[in-house]
C-alpha cells in the first residue's frame, strides 16, 4: 500500500458515530491513517449531542471541519469500518472490512453517549496500533 491507508467509518446517516470516529482518527491516528466518514443517507447536520460532547471531552468542534457525506463522496478506502447500524451497506471494495458493532447513542443520556464515544476512542487507538505493527 502506497502512503497512509484510507480508513472509511460508515453508518446510515453519517451524523454521529462515524463523524466521531473520523474526528478521533484524525486527532489520534492522523500520522498512521487517513480518516473519512460517510453514510448511505445524509442528514443536514451532525448530531448536536455529538458536537457538544466532543467539544467538552476533546476540544474538537465537529461542525468546523466536517459535514455529512455519502459513501460516493469519499476516496476509495483501504479499510472499511461500519459502526454497527444493522444496515446493508453497499459493497465497497477494500482490503479489510470490520463491523465495530456500536449502538447508536442518539437520543440517549450523556452517560450512554460518552460510553460510545470512549469505545470509539479505544477502537481508533487499537486500529492505529495494529496498523503500526503491520507496517513494521
Amino acid at each position: 500500500m502506497k502512503g497512509k491507508p484510507k480508513v472509511a467509518f460508515l453508518c446510515v446517516h453519517n451524523s454521529c458515530r462515524s463523524q466521531i470516529a473520523e474526528a478521533l482518527g484524525r486527532r489520534f491516528a492522523g500520522d498512521v491513517f487517513e480518516s473519512y466518514s460517510a453514510g448511505t443517507e445524509i442528514k443536514d447536520h451532525i448530531n448536536p449531542d455529538a458536537v457538544r460532547l466532543m467539544k467538552s471531552l476533546y476540544g474538537i468542534d465537529l461542525e468546523m471541519a466536517q459535514f455529512s457525506k455519502l459513501i460516493s463522496d469519499i476516496p476509495k478506502p483501504d479499510i472499511v469500518i461500519t459502526m454497527g447500524c444493522n444496515v446493508s451497506c453497499p459493497l465497497i471494495l477494500s482490503k479489510s472490512a470490520v463491523n465495530w458493532g456500536l449502538d447508536d447513542p442518539s437520543g440517549k443520556n450523556d452517560d450512554e453517549f460518552v460510553k460510545v464515544i470512549r469505545e470509539i476512542d479505544y477502537k481508533v487507538h487499537l486500529l492505529k496500533e495494529a496498523l503500526e505493527k503491520h507496517d513494521n
